[in-house]
């Protein structure tokens, strides 16, 4: 609700200058409202009209910052004026200090008010016939509706309208905020996603070159340097193509072209050959059958993650990639010798292990990674469980 204004408005000024000018005037010219020889004018004259006339005009300077008060002062006023000839400006600078006490004053006046102008009204009609016994007495609770029934209730009504439109107003800006807070987590999410995405692609080769280049940098035979180099030249071609896919899936807004297909489990073969042209002994077991698209993307970066970290950290032996579909469920395990290589390593960040379990979580699905006894020795494991949807499978890997 706004703030009450503790001075008079401008247009506040001007009302109750314009409501006495032309008061003064209706004086002036003598257009009173009732003729001084009726009986219940007390105070016939042309002078008594103006205190109640000049009280009113006062009111109104209080319209909008002392609503109560001011119905209050003008209520005196009005009775007064009607014991007068009278002022038709009177009357109606009280009708507008009626509709103001609704509209600016506190919410239990603005309900309160119409009630008790609306029993005036009935008892104003009701009484005087009750004792009068005259059809014209009915007039009185008329002119006690239109002079403060009719205000009251339209004041009610605008200011039911104005709260209502702020109600709107505040439903509008809360919505537009929370809309905009999910914009910032889906962007936010979105940026994750495309972070363990690049990760994940680029890693692999990565981790190859520096640690290929560092093999030829401490070692001296020709061969083994040209050995080298020709793996870094093929993991640095595949990096690079991995990554313009990446950016190519970035830059196509328009929707004219097809999407790049994404990695899929008939790609473990690539990836488990690549990893032996880096140096690892790998062997693949893998017989998942068909899959939906989101558990083969998965499956594949937890594949390409294990061998990453394999060829980083393990140690000299073999590594061994199972997939297999148990339960309703994807299990993926690999399993390298525990230990640090025999040669040199890359630096980890060890932003893998989560992505990974990330990728795990999303799909509702398990992940496990550490050390195991194994009847061949020490072992790193990397265990995780991807629910398969039978009903999903139309979209498949």
């Amino acid at each position: 609700m706004a703030v009450r204004p503790t001075l008079p408005s401008r247009f506040d000024v001007s009302l109750a200058l314009g409501s006495l000018l032309g008061g003064l005037l209706l004086w002036g010219l003598g257009l009173g409202i009732r003729p001084h020889t009726e009986p219940y004018v007390l105070l016939p004259g042309r002078w008594p009209v103006l205190l109640p006339l000049v009280v009113m005009a006062g009111c109104e300077l209080l319209r909008r910052t002392a609503p109560r008060t001011a119905l209050l002062i003008g209520t005196p006023a009005i009775v007064l004026d009607t014991v007068t000839q009278g002022n038709l400006v009177t009357i109606l600078m009280y009708t507008d200090l009626m509709y103001a006490a609704v509209l600016y004053g506190p919410p239990a006046s603005a309900h309160r008010i119409p009630r008790i102008t609306g029993l005036l009204t009935v008892a104003g009609a009701v009484v005087p016939f009750a004792l009068w016994r005259e059809p014209e007495a009915l007039l009185i609770g008329v002119v006690t509706g239109l002079v403060a029934f009719g205000p009251a209730s339209t004041g009610l009504i605008v200011r039911n309208h104005r709260e209502a439109a702020d109600a709107a107003r505040l439903r509008a800006e809360q919505t537009a905020l929370l809309a905009e807070m999910d914009r910032a987590q889906a962007v936010t999410a979105e940026r994750a996603r495309m972070a363990r995405e690049l990760h994940d692609m680029v890693a692999n080769h990565l981790s190859a070159i520096a640690i290929h280049s560092t093999a030829a940098l401490s070692l001296q035979d020709p061969r083994t340097s040209q050995e080298a180099l020709v793996v870094i030249r093929e993991n640095s071609v595949e990096g690079l193509a991995e990554m313009r896919r990446l950016i190519g899936i970035l830059r196509d807004s328009s929707g004219d072209t097809e999407p790049v297909a994404a990695p899929t489990l008939d790609g473990l073969g690539a990836l488990v050959e690549t990893a032996r042209t880096n140096g690892l002994d790998v062997h693949l077991d893998a017989a998942p059958g068909t899959v939906p698209a989101p558990v083969g993307l998965a499956a594949y970066r937890i594949v390409q993650e294990s061998l990453t970290n394999a060829l980083k950290h393990a140690g000299p032996g073999r590594v061994t990639v199972r997939l297999a579909r148990c339960d309703g469920s994807l299990a993926v395990t690999v399993t390298s010798p525990h230990g640090d290589r025999a040669g040199p390593g890359a630096p980890g960040s060890g932003a893998g292990l989560v992505g990974m379990r990330e990728r795990a979580a999303l799909l509702d699905g398990t992940f496990r990674v550490g050390p195991e006894d194994s009847p061949d020795g020490r072992i790193w494991a990397v265990r995780a469980t991807l629910p398969v949807s039978d009903t999903a499978e139309g979209d498949t890997a």
